[in-house]
């Protein structure tokens, strides 16, 4: 199992996931739960599929490159009714999942992370004739036709979809996102009618009202399945950075994305696995543009994108990063970013922990009149902002993640009975990802900063001068950009 790391307080819905993995085989599971407008026979096929794949990355293990790609092409899903067996019946989602608690191998139990490791493999490659037909259907010809030069072998692949590499007829290089025929029905079928994929959530968290977390992961998985939605989340983002001297958003091409097929710009640049080769200094530059982008989105545009999966980004020398893949991003409103700052300021700036525990009373994160003391509560909750709590150096370490993940999931501890009462409001569920994940990632990173200057640079109710380099050259840029009072020092 890869040491990639999620995220998340929306993995909570993941451990439910992994348990009723634990609980079940996984051919019974693909079997019984197709929806009514699914038959038998394309549940058996999907049973049969799965397993034929995994056996087919095994044998590659110790294959040569030339029977490595064979196998890849034999396997190949060629045809819609090779996804939804592939891909229906929950699986896509399950995978979906699987892949937002990717990282969760720290700090916990062995059976929990090789249930997770069932969830997190990549979907079956689509053929490149299959890929095709879904772009003639929505952009009404055929790739070869509509770009000037077409790959039909993918350079990625995921839960719901594949990118291959194209020229457009005006000369731009572009990644176009393809999505599995059939699948969006099925798993967004799967998703609004099937409570099994998140039942076991009730079953593992008795005290947590586990509603509000089904329900939004629920709507935010439906939107994933959305290129249109995506397109648009990305062209919001690339407006507001264009010009950022280290932060980049590819451009939509909009002419040739629709709801199934998403065409972008190609940026070509570093894996996260490379950047860890990379010596300390740039180490810390990606974690600070990391840092930025992550924060101060959630501060300044008022929407976090929700997916920090270290596939979604292509590094590049002195702290530059290109973000990919907006499906799943959070739109915060008004009363959200105040309860947001309200929080950090009673916990950080000023530490009243009687104000913050009015502050997540009035969330509904805790039951007002509950018998825990404030310390304990302060205790608790001060994990989620020790990197901020002080003006000092911090370095983030693989034990300071797994760390994070036991203050999630294990219920023994002072702390046990107070996580077992703790709800997670809708607003919580997508925005806590970066508690466990982007800390993982500066983990592996062993990356060094004093964030709290940082982060004072992001805070408006701070809305402090630069603090690093990075800063300075960021400042600089605002002032020249014409950028919208209110949206600086990201």
């Amino acid at each position: 199992m890869s040491r990639r790391r999620n995220l998340v307080l929306a993995a909570l819905g993941v451990g439910g996931a992994a348990w009723w993995l634990r609980q079940s085989d996984t051919d019974d599971i693909v079997g019984s739960m197709g929806t009514a407008g699914r038959n038998a026979t394309v549940a058996r096929m999907g049973a049969r599929t799965g397993g034929r794949w995994a056996v087919t990355q095994a044998r590659k293990t110790f294959a040569s490159a030339e029977r490595r790609e064979a196998l890849d092409a034999e396997f190949e899903l060629k045809t819609t009714e090779d996804v939804v067996a592939s891909l229906g019946n929950l699986k896509g989602a399950m995978m979906k999942l699987g892949q937002m608690a990717s990282y969760l191998d720290l700090g916990l139990p062995e059976n929990v992370r090789l249930s997770l490791a069932q969830l997190q493999s990549d979907a079956p490659p689509m053929s490149g004739d299959l890929a095709a037909t879904v772009i003639e259907q929505e952009l009404g010809s055929h790739p070869d036709t509509l770009f000037a030069e077409w790959d039909p072998v993918p350079i990625a692949s995921a839960s719901i979809g594949q990118v291959h590499r194209a020229m457009t007829s005006d000369g731009r290089a572009v990644a176009v996102k393809v999505q599995y025929p059939g699948v969006a029905e099925a798993i967004g079928s799967d998703l609004r009618t099937n409570d099994a994929l998140f039942s076991a959530l009730r079953l593992m968290f008795p005290g947590i009202d586990t509603s509000t977390i089904t329900e939004e992961l629920r709507e935010r998985l439906t939107e994933e399945l959305d290129y249109e939605l995506e397109a648009k989340n990305q062209r919001y983002f690339a407006g507001h950075f264009e010009g950022h001297p280290f932060i980049n958003v590819p451009r939509v091409v909009d002419e040739l994305s629709t709801s199934r097929v998403l065409t972008s710009e190609l940026v070509v640049g570093a894996t996260f696995a490379e950047v860890l080769e990379w010596d300390q200094d740039e180490k810390n530059k990606a974690a600070e543009t990391l840092f930025r982008f992550s924060f101060g989105s959630i501060y300044r545009l008022a929407a976090f994108n929700g997916d920090p999966h270290p596939g979604n980004y292509i590094f590049h020398p002195g702290g530059r990063i290109t973000f990919l893949d907006f499906g799943l991003v959070k739109h915060f409103s008004e009363d959200d970013t105040k309860l947001f700052e309200s929080l950090i300021v009673n916990m950080v700036v000023e530490r009243d922990i009687g104000a913050f525990r009015r502050d997540i009373e009035d969330a509904g994160l805790l039951q007002r009149n509950s018998r825990f003391s404030d310390e304990l509560i302060g205790e608790y909750f001060s994990y989620f902002y020790d990197f901020v709590m002080e003006d000092r150096d911090f370095t983030f370490t693989d034990e300071y993640s797994a760390e994070g993940v036991r203050q999630i999931f294990e219920t023994g501890g002072d702390h046990g009975e107070l996580k077992k009462v703790l709800n997670v409001p809708p607003s919580f569920v997508v925005l806590q990802r970066i508690n466990l994940g982007l800390i993982a990632l500066f983990g592996q990173l062993e990356s060094t900063a004093n964030w709290r200057r940082i982060a004072e640079e992001l805070w408006p109710f701070v809305n402090a001068g630069p603090s690093t380099p990075m800063g300075e050259a960021i400042a600089e840029w605002s002032a020249t950009s014409g950028l919208r009072s209110g949206h600086e020092g990201l």
